[in-house]
């Protein structure tokens, strides 16, 4: 997608422009214009283009390990045998909680698992309970790996001592 030029004009600057005003009208339009390129500039004058997006709260602070999605804790299976089916996974880690959601995507063209799953539980020690019981256990004769699918990274500061 291209970036495009953006001319922003402020209703005061427009006050005084008219159409019978010919080219002097439209250069005492053009000097209240201000042009910018891109998405997401910083505005003191328009604070609805500077508001900060939304973050999720941690809840240890700034150590590394797992993050918590916006819904639950998310457990990234790889390996996952081709023939598996959503049912398979499913039986297999609601045995250390409820699951409260699992994605398992198909290969369009072969129908065939991806060879991976997103297994998401509500709380923390069913999640941990999950990964720890079940990294390199065994799904349809083939071993599955078992880690969290977000993972919080060193604090800002550690790494700008690191340069």
């Amino acid at each position: 997608m291209a970036e495009t030029d953006v001319l922003e004009v402020e209703v005061d600057d427009r006050a005084d422009f008219t159409e019978d005003a010919g080219e002097e009208g439209v250069k005492n339009l053009k000097k209240g214009a201000t042009k910018r390129k891109g998405r997401g500039f910083k505005d003191d004058q328009n604070p609805s283009l500077s508001e900060p997006y939304d973050t999720i709260e941690t809840e240890q602070g700034g150590e590394t390990g797992p993050q918590r999605s916006v819904e639950g804790w998310i457990l990234f299976v790889t390996n996952v045998h081709e023939e598996a089916q959503e049912d398979d996974i499913y039986d297999l880690f609601s045995e250390f909680g409820d699951i409260k959601n699992l994605q398992a995507n198909l290969d369009r063209r072969t129908g065939f698992m991806k060879g991976y799953a997103l297994v998401e539980f509500e709380t923390f020690k069913e999640a941990q309970a999950a990964r720890d019981g079940l990294n390199g256990s065994e799904l349809l004769e083939q071993k599955i790996s078992v880690d969290w699918a977000f993972v919080r990274g060193s604090s800002k500061k550690s790494r700008s001592r690191r340069r």
